[in-house]
């Protein structure tokens, strides 16, 4: 499976973008308009993780910007009915936080927003998905960072692999689940006292963040 394709931009061409790479390779990968927007210029160094699809009469590579993006098209299209296009506008349409709000938050009428996606596929997606949002929006910090960072050439060595850490005390895994609970209700849009209270309201120290998240949403919801 290819993961991540790194190189040059040969070219943008509606939905994909031409990716040279060191070994005169050209990778076609398709993308959503949100992820081609924010590419940079013809020639210039870009990376984006991969996902190839293979399908009978067609193989394609598609390109997200950052890890998070990847999952929430892998979560999107393992509804019925929700293939790679559907999934790209989707994400094209509202962007990560948007999907994870949309998701959590039971809202059929954004995802009606992307081009193609109906009510009924809409509500089959939120009632699918609602209780397993969290589990990607608890990627938190290492999802949303994109495949290239800095100003490192597009085609220099890989790193070699850092260290495994060892693992933390639970007194710091708690705390670190809880932060990382509060950063995804932030990004959602709630307000940082209203879901510092639900964090704490809900925490019962295991340290885990979906199940955290998925509490804390419960907590928030509108009464009535």
């Amino acid at each position: 499976m290819i993961g991540k394709v790194t190189g040059r931009v040969g070219y943008v061409d509606g939905e994909h973008v031409l990716v040279e790479t060191a070994g005169g390779v050209g990778y076609l990968v398709m993308c959503s308009d949100r992820t081609l927007a924010a590419l940079p210029g013809v020639g210039e160094a870009v990376a984006l993780f991969t996902e190839l699809v293979v399908r009978e009469d067609l193989m394609q590579l598609i390109g997200f910007r950052t890890l998070a993006e990847r999952e929430w098209h892998r979560l999107l299209t393992s509804v019925q009915g929700v293939g790679v296009k559907a999934g790209l506008a989707i994400l094209g349409t509202l962007g990560e936080a948007g999907v994870a709000r949309a998701l959590s938050l039971g809202d059929a009428g954004a995802i009606r927003a992307a081009p193609g996606v109906g009510p009924k596929l809409a509500q089959r997606l939120v009632l699918e998905l609602q209780a397993k949002a969290p589990a990607v929006m608890a990627m938190g910090a290492a999802g949303a960072a994109p495949a290239m960072t800095g100003t490192a050439p597009a085609l220099a060595a890989e790193p070699a692999p850092a260290a495994v850490p060892a693992p933390a005390p639970a007194a710091h895994a708690g705390a670190q689940a809880r932060a990382d609970a509060l950063s995804a209700l932030l990004n959602l849009g709630y307000g940082q006292g209203d879901a510092a209270a639900a964090v704490a309201q809900v925490d019962d120290g295991a340290g885990d963040v979906p199940a955290l998240i998925r509490a804390a949403l419960r907590v928030l919801a509108p009464k009535g």
